[in-house]
């Protein structure tokens, strides 16, 4: 009687299988901390449910015995500071992406220690019978606003398999053959070439329709010309547009150069602008400018480069390309000049020729600005030092303070920029 039991109870069961995988691993650690690439390997465990059928919708859980890189040694990562998310590859009788994400629940992570990742889950509805197997793929680590990017660097082995029966009154064909095993079954990925977790990319030209245009983040290379001298420094940048009848509102965004301040800022004391540079059918510049700062900031507290906004309005009609400019900071009489070394296309759109457009001049009161539209990239990174030196396009934010020596002395700490604050 109590092995019938057991019979009965195993039957009526059905458990959820785990199995780790292990594979190696390439993590893209942000622009702004300008390190390279690190080599390693992601251990994880996916569970998900042996057996279901056709028309259940199955939590599968991601969880991370080991992830690729460590915490550099830069800054301490506070508890609660850091999120994980990726993508599960589904295949065999059904072929999907599910889309994974974790919860932003760590404990303190020290320089230099493992990283700490949660549980990541996802949600996969079955849509035929059969044998469906999950493979962990590329995924992301957010800490304090920056992402590091990590994608398989060889084909990973399958680690859970979902035997899936046709549902009732399902129009599926055959019982699957059941694995017999929680255990992985190696197969080969649909494709062996890593995929990256998307960032943020321009989409096509102009679709119909379409009326918001977002840029690549560019490095861009700056010489800087300041009131104590000349001083170099990249900066990542990103163009986004919208359509406004037949012109485009530009906001430009410095997304992750904030530093500290060194001392007390006075209120509507600093003012940023650019002149983004045209290419392809059209040529010239748009002027772009941010507003000064509306408050005064106490020094160790973060500074944030605002959006810069202007109008540019086509001077003639095809594939035009918007590429970042000079940029000038101007401070309590001083000004700041920074001359990109070379420019990179951030964004490419459609246009029409507007009478008064820009072509062939400026735009918006913007004057002319050097440099060609090249496609080529900054293996610098961004502002990732952590020296006066090295953040030239803010160096009028030191007489400010009223002295020269905090522009060659000091040590400013660079924050990763809080959008959503």
């Amino acid at each position: 009687m109590v092995g019938g039991a057991g019979m009965l109870l195993g039957l009526a069961a059905v458990p959820a299988q785990a199995a780790e995988v292990s594979y190696k691993t390439e993590c893209i650690p942000p622009a702004i901390s300008g390190l390279p690439p690190v080599q390693g390997t992601t251990t994880v465990d996916i569970s998900a449910p042996a057996t279901a059928k056709v028309g259940d919708e199955v939590e599968v859980v991601w969880t991370f015995v080991q992830a690729a890189s460590k915490n550099p040694d830069i800054v301490d990562l506070p508890a609660n500071s850091v999120q994980p998310s990726g993508t599960l590859k589904a295949a065999g009788a059904q072929v999907a992406d599910i889309a994974m994400q974790g919860p932003r629940e760590n404990p303190p992570i020290p320089k230099g220690a493992a990283m700490v990742l949660s549980a990541m889950k996802g949600t996969l509805k079955l849509t035929a019978p059969g044998a469906v197997t999950l493979t962990p793929d590329a995924y992301a680590i957010n800490a304090m606003s920056t992402d590091t990017k990590c994608t398989p660097q060889e084909a990973v082995k399958s680690a859970a398999t979902i035997n899936v029966t046709p549902g009732d009154g399902g129009s599926g064909t055959g019982s699957p053959t059941p694995t017999g095993t929680g255990s992985p079954t190696p197969t080969t990925p649909p494709t062996t070439t890593p995929t990256t977790t998307p960032t943020g990319t321009s989409p096509a030209p102009t679709a119909s329709g379409q009326t918001d245009f977002t840029g690549n983040e560019v490095q861009v290379p700056y010489e800087c010309k300041t009131p104590i001298g000349d001083k170099n420094a990249t900066s990542p940048v990103q163009i986004n547009a919208r359509r406004n009848g037949g012109s485009f509102d530009l906001t430009v965004q410095f997304k992750k150069s904030v530093m500290d301040s060194p001392a007390e800022i006075p209120k509507d004391s600093v003012k940023p602008s650019m002149e983004v540079v045209l290419g392809g059918a059209d040529t010239g510049t748009v002027h772009v400018e941010g507003p000064t700062n509306a408050e005064a900031i106490k020094a160790g507290d973060p500074i944030e480069i605002p959006d810069l906004t202007g109008t540019y309005k086509p001077g003639a009609s095809g594939e035009s390309t918007l590429s970042p400019g000079v940029l000038t900071i101007e401070a309590l009489g001083t000004t700041t000049t920074c001359t990109p070394a070379k420019t990179e296309v951030s964004l490419t759109l459609d246009t029409t020729e507007q009478e008064g457009g820009a072509s062939g001049g400026s735009s918006s009161g913007g004057g002319s600005a050097g440099g060609s539209s090249s496609g080529g990239t900054t293996p610098d990174g961004g502002l990732a030092e952590t020296g006066a030196d090295d953040q030239s396009t803010l160096k009028a934010l030191g007489l400010v303070a009223g002295t020269a020596v905090l522009l060659g002395g000091a040590v400013f700490t660079f924050m990763p920029k809080r959008r959503t604050r």
